[in-house]
């Protein structure tokens, strides 16, 4: 699976951004599709994770109640939305891909990485 995310910038703090991940090669339904993030300094940490039907997603509580992770299968595409941003969300978001929704819960079952795209929120 080839992963390119997309829809990073430059927005104020309180504002939104939308963030898509589209996928090519192997069936995109087949695998859970997740969202990590690097900020400058700090390691990967997860983001949130979508199960391969789009029925069960996960969240760090960092993010719950202000991003949602959505996709559609017919496009081959994973979303993240972001709302009330923080300077904190500041970082490389890249999206993953994994056979386990598990896995993509904890790190530790990701097949394939998407290329990062730069979120910058500033104060």
């Amino acid at each position: 699976v080839q992963l390119q995310a997309s829809g990073g910038g430059l927005v104020q703090a309180g504002g939104s951004l939308i963030l898509s991940c589209a996928a090519s090669g192997r069936t995109f339904s087949g695998y859970s599709m997740g969202w990590f993030r690097q900020a400058p300094g700090k390691e990967r940490e997860f983001v949130a994770a979508v199960s391969r039907n789009g029925g069960g997603t996960g969240y760090a509580d960092s993010v719950k109640g202000r991003f949602t992770i959505s996709r559609d299968n017919a496009k081959n595409t994973v979303y993240l939305h972001m709302n009330s941003l923080k300077p904190e969300d500041t970082a490389v978001y890249y999206c993953a891909a994994g056979r386990y929704y598990s896995g993509i819960l904890d790190d530790n079952g990701i097949d394939y990485w998407g290329k990062g795209t730069l979120v910058t929120v500033s104060s």
